[in-house]
């Protein structure tokens, strides 16, 4: 698999890239960047950062630092002000940012593995709305396009409280790619509800004792505390991953259904959640493949053969 990775880069797409680096068989030709979770300025150093524990070498593109209309709002309550759970013991970075942008190189790569690539998402669209709208052959080159946002019973996460972050935070950017692939491939906000890892399985994974365990665990924190003390939570949750796995393995995908599928761009109480036509009425073609259950015990393979190495 020859993969792109286009990151906001908090703790969980942290997690997601280190499953993507240790997986066999996976090439990661690059790893686009943008402003989500915490502004860009802090996300490039944080994938650099995952870069240099898992010690792998892969150009980052910096991308677009801003939602192309929404004013940009962070999710630091989650991930922490430096977008890695207050990270604390940062390596010496001996890698850097590519000059070309992101976007660029998104279609670029495209042109040059044409057919080939697998795109996966794990924050907000703006980067791939920007390439589909300077070239709108841009989806017709990607093998596989997969992406971790909306909600498939508006059960969100964000003050519009029927949105998911990544798609709240650049709804334009959203429909914009939405309309442009027929075929993409969507992990939910509640199908992370829905499968996290219990907390003796979190407890384990935390207590392997690598460099990328340590890493983990010391990345984790702050949010497995939040979720246990503040949300009650039975699970520790794991979005990024999720959609990382299902795109690394698919054969953990246990239930899904193909629905056309769009962004609400003008409810004052909707704005941003995404629509989905799951009884055919609209006469629009089915465009996206929405997982609805995973085998997350193999999600949890993944992680020890990925902490292990």
């Amino acid at each position: 698999m020859k993969l792109i990775i286009d990151t906001d880069a908090g703790v969980d797409d942290a997690q997601a890239i280190m499953l993507a680096l240790a997986q066999p068989g996976v090439e990661v030709l690059a790893i686009t960047t943008l402003t989500g979770n915490v502004h860009i300025r802090q996300v490039n150093p944080n994938v650099l950062t995952i870069l240099e524990i898992m010690q792998r070498a892969v150009p980052v593109y910096a991308g677009i630092d801003r939602p192309l209309i929404s004013e940009w709002e962070d999710a630091a309550e989650f991930h922490g002000g430096d977008g890695l759970g207050n990270y604390r013991d940062r390596p010496a970075l001996t890698r850097t940012i590519e000059d070309e942008h992101a976007v660029l190189a998104l279609l670029r790569l495209s042109r040059e593995y044409a057919g080939e690539l697998t795109l996966i998402a794990l924050g907000p669209l703006t980067n791939i709305a920007a390439a589909v709208r300077l070239d709108p052959e841009f989806p017709a080159r990607i093998k596989q396009f997969v992406f971790m946002g909306g909600t498939i019973a508006a059960h969100g996460n964000t003050p519009i409280v029927t949105a998911e972050y990544n798609i709240w935070t650049d709804p334009e950017a959203a429909a914009i790619t939405l309309d442009a692939f027929d075929d993409a491939t969507m992990l939910s906000w509640e199908t992370t509800l829905a499968h996290g890892f219990a907390w003796d399985k979190f407890n384990a994974l935390c207590a392997i004792d690598t460099i990328a365990g340590r890493f983990f665990r010391a990345i984790s924190q702050e949010t497995a505390q939040r979720l246990r003390t503040i949300f009650h939570r039975p699970a520790y949750l794991l979005p990024d991953p999720l959609a990382m796995a299902i795109t690394l393995r698919p054969d953990l995908v246990r239930q899904s259904g193909k629905f056309f599928t769009t962004v609400e761009l003008n409810g004052a109480q909707t704005r941003g959640q995404t629509v989905i036509d799951y009884n055919h009425i609209s006469g629009r073609p089915p465009n996206v493949n929405i997982i609805q259950a995973l085998d997350t015990d193999g999600v949890y393979e993944l992680f020890v053969n990925a902490l292990s190495s």
